[in-house]
């Protein structure tokens, strides 16, 4: 027998959430098989076989937290075997299941079954991860459990079934505080409850940290982008010809923020400890939506790509983020971040510092708004409000309004922008 335990994934990735199994108990696998779908707080991975055999008792649930070590399943290793094989040993074992279970009425019942179970305790007991799962919260002896299944398999119902058994020697002395819970509950209104994914909850725990161990100021600027939409309308066409993809505002905001970062190092900097580390690379997240929350993959050397590099990137990277595909590597390390939050109608808003960076830009929807130009004309211009949250711990109050309004000198003549890119 061998056991399939958590292997050391990465060294800052201790602990996961089962996300999904991909085999079965009974099932027949090979070294190198995919087994666990595993959730960590920054990307889901998979948990492949160490050996060769047979998947002989699942111990840990799906939705169940599990750490590095952890054992989570039991294999009866075997040497790998040719597909023939594997066959005829799969045809066995489906036709003693149904021999088994034609005769099960007649030979064999649960109580006996079970009974077997708790006074030889060679053979494992049967149950479903499920079972499993609940049988070690309630507190509940799988030996003592009558399975319900014909071939003996211990099932959640099982359990709750002998779970209740226990418990009503202790209704009958409290009665009366069990009858008042159950009429709070038919009063109460209709909810549902369900187990936060790890990674919605390390979002949450990171942005409380940054609210408590940051003193995260914002400030707020208006962008007028009528030069940025003429480019790209007017470029837009030669540019997917000539590389493929889409001239799209972020790589101009990007290159925007490099630029700016260059001329206020500070904002590209991080504490560590007593120390002021000021980075001279320019790796810039860029917050993407998922169904479980914002993902911020890394555009590495931001500064040493074009525009078409840029775009490329987001694009790469959003599709991964969507798909679960992204690795450790490509969600680590930024040194700025960009979020926008325009894409979803935001008008404006206060971003959270994506700790240990010190800056982070948010981007706004565009809106028509009638503006009054230098020559005191009234002009529409596309306007966008954008805001800068910084830890005031190292960025002074000054360095962080000139570092936006940098930003918006660029965009609003990004002629240079090109040139250097």
């Amino acid at each position: 027998m061998a056991n399939i335990v958590i292997p050391e994934l990465a060294e800052s990735i201790t602990e996961g959430t089962i996300a999904q199994w991909l085999v079965k108990e009974g099932d027949y696998v090979e070294k190198g098989h995919p087994l666990i779908e595993l959730e960590t707080d920054k990307v889901n991975v998979e948990v492949t076989a160490d050996y060769t055999g047979v998947i002989t008792d699942i111990v840990r649930g799906e939705g169940e937290d599990v750490e590095v070590g952890d054992i989570v399943a039991n294999m009866r290793q075997e040497e790998q075997s040719s597909s023939v094989d594997v066959q005829e040993a799969l045809k066995s074992t489906c036709t003693k299941e149904a021999s088994n279970q034609k005769d099960y009425g007649a030979t064999t019942s649960p109580q006996v079954m079970t009974t077997k179970q708790a006074e030889g305790n060679d053979e494992p007991i049967m149950a479903t991860p499920s079972a499993r799962k609940w049988a070690r919260e309630w507190g509940v002896d799988l030996r003592e459990v009558a399975p319900s299944d014909p071939f003996g398999r211990i099932r959640k119902e099982d359990v709750a079934r002998k779970y209740e058994q226990v418990q009503k020697p202790v209704e009958r002395h409290t009665d009366e505080p069990i009858k008042q819970e159950q009429s709070k509950q038919q009063n109460a209104k209709p909810v549902q409850r369900e187990k936060m994914s790890r990674r919605r909850m390390t979002i949450a725990n990171r942005l409380v940290e940054a609210q408590q161990q940051t003193a995260m100021l914002t400030t707020f600027n208006e962008v007028d982008l009528t030069n940025v939409m003429q480019l790209r309308q007017e470029r837009q066409e030669a540019f997917i010809h000539k590389h493929d993809v889409k001239l799209g505002f972020m790589s101009f905001f990007t290159k925007a923020v490099v630029g700016a970062l260059k001329e206020f190092p500070l904002l590209n900097a991080e504490i560590q400890g007593n120390e002021l580390v000021t980075k001279k690379f320019y790796d810039i997240g860029v917050a993407v939506s998922t169904e479980e929350g914002l993902v911020v993959p890394v555009v590495r050397d931001a500064d040493r790509l074009d525009f078409a590099g840029i775009e490329r990137d987001i694009s790469r990277l959003s599709v991964k983020a969507r798909e679960k595909q992204l690795t450790l590597n490509e969600l680590q390390g930024g040194t700025f971040t960009i979020t926008n939050g325009g894409t979803f109608g935001s008008m404006m808003s206060t971003p959270i510092l994506n700790a240990p960076q010190v800056g982070i830009l948010g981007m706004h929807n565009i809106q028509k708004r009638a503006m009054v130009m230098p020559d005191d004309s009234i002009q529409v211009r596309p306007m966008m409000y954008i805001a800068l949250s910084y830890d005031h711990r190292i960025v002074d109050g000054k360095d962080a309004v000139q570092f936006l309004v940098r930003v918006k000198q660029m965009l609003e003549d990004p002629f240079d922008l090109l040139l250097e890119g």
